[in-house]
């Protein structure tokens, strides 16, 4: 039935480039199934991140566990994060997508304003109200709301397993749910993918096409080498089989450039292909969909030097290293939704004081360039859950060995 499904979704591609380079934007009538599988996935979403949080939190055993798999989990994010704009900023001097460009700049430019400080959004994650947290759909807020709310669960103890309970039951709901909405998911890339086509056909991607083959070929390299190796030498996983695995997850992630919209269908290809358990990755999916954001760090390190380079400014060491940094903590600051990154590419302009009018310059392009580091971004999320469930399975069988 995988197998097939793969093909399926395989199929759906083939058919909205066709399509959409036939039809043009004509296309946009198939949008509605788009549309439709969109609302699907949404609506899903704020109740399958709070009752999968929640039961990751009270099944992790104890507090202690807990905040291993954090320390973990989020290690393993920073690290790649780095890697990932380094990358992106070496891609950006090998092709050198900036330079012979007769691009004309919008005379609108983003404001600084427009995207908050690394601080300020740390303190945003804190909910001053959860009810309204779940009715906006505040993702940074939800988890962290959830994740309280399973410690408080064990904290309680007993008294509060009716509470446990519910939200084991709530999360198993949510799971079949998200099953029967899954296998809507060739219709919903094709509805998707087919205007995007149409709209933007090949003629207007050929004036970037630098910049596009640049975020694509780095996009490769780190999931070729960074998850690979990842997957291979701390997962004890074969990379094939687990590309293979999260193919359908990172096809969804192509087509909807939301990284939270598909959490449902990364969830599910981690733990029915990957075999992670529900206990790992119901806890580390829900924060990775939000936090690593490997893709766009990579996209943030070739956007920076592209604007640069079309502008004739020449990048000190001191300012690559700035890019790096900030790059890193704001891809810890996007939301999984799509167009984020490119908000948050302000943020790394305005540190080493390149003209912010540069994010016209990619802002035509951007919901193809959405597509690539959104991929990224969820087999990252994805290589994570293989490498700490690894290492709770050796923790596991050290223990046990241990009190034999």
């Amino acid at each position: 039935m995988k197998k097939y499904f793969i093909w399926q979704i395989v199929g759906a591609f083939i058919l909205a480039i066709i399509v959409g380079l036939i039809f043009g934007e004509k296309t946009v009538y198939v949008q509605p199934l788009g549309d439709l599988f969109l609302r699907l996935i949404k609506f899903i979403i704020v109740p399958l991140i709070l009752s999968t949080i929640i039961v990751g939190v009270t099944s992790a055993g104890d507090i202690k566990k807990l905040g291993r798999l954090g320390g973990k989990t989020i290690s393993f994010y920073l690290t790649t994060s780095f890697i990932a704009i380094s990358i992106g900023l070496l891609a950006g001097y090998i092709f050198s997508p900036g330079t012979g460009m007769d691009l004309q700049v919008a005379e609108e430019s983003v404001s600084p304003n427009e995207t908050e400080g690394v601080v300020q959004t740390i303190l945003n994650i804190i909910p001053l109200n959860p009810i309204e947290a779940l009715a906006t759909g505040n993702v940074l807020q939800i988890i962290f709301f959830a994740i309280f709310v399973g410690i408080g669960i064990k904290l309680v103890g007993e008294t509060a397993a009716p509470v446990q309970r519910f939200f084991d039951g709530f999360a198993e709901v949510m799971y079949k749910i998200t099953g029967v909405i899954m296998t809507l998911v060739p219709i919903g890339i094709f509805g998707l993918l087919a205007p995007v086509i149409g709209e933007y056909g090949a003629s207007v991607l050929l004036p970037l096409i630098k910049l596009i083959l640049a975020l694509i070929v780095a996009c490769i390299v780190h999931v070729a080498v960074v998850y690979s190796v990842a997957v291979k030498s701390l997962g004890k996983m074969n990379p094939i089989e687990f590309l293979k695995g999260i193919f359908p997850a990172a096809a969804v992630a192509f087509s909807t450039c939301s990284s939270s919209g598909t959490l449902p269908v990364t969830m599910k290809n981690t733990q029915e292909n990957l075999g992670v358990s529900k206990e790992t990755s119901s806890f580390i999916l829900p924060l990775g969909a939000t936090i690593n954001m490997d893709g766009t760090a990579i996209y943030q390190g070739i956007a920076v030097v592209f604007v640069a380079q079309y502008f004739g400014i020449e990048l000190t060491f001191a300012q690559i290293l700035t890019v790096a940094l900030i790059g890193t903590l704001a891809s810890i600051g996007t939301a999984g939704v799509p167009g984020a990154g490119l908000i948050m590419l302000t943020m790394a302009l305005a540190a080493v004081n390149l003209p912010l009018e540069g994010i016209a310059l990619v802002a035509g392009i951007d919901r193809i360039l959405d597509m690539f580091r959104t991929s990224v971004n969820i087999i990252g999320d994805a290589s994570a859950s293989v490498v700490v469930e690894a290492s709770e399975r050796k923790r596991h069988s050290e223990t046990l060995v241990t009190e034999v």
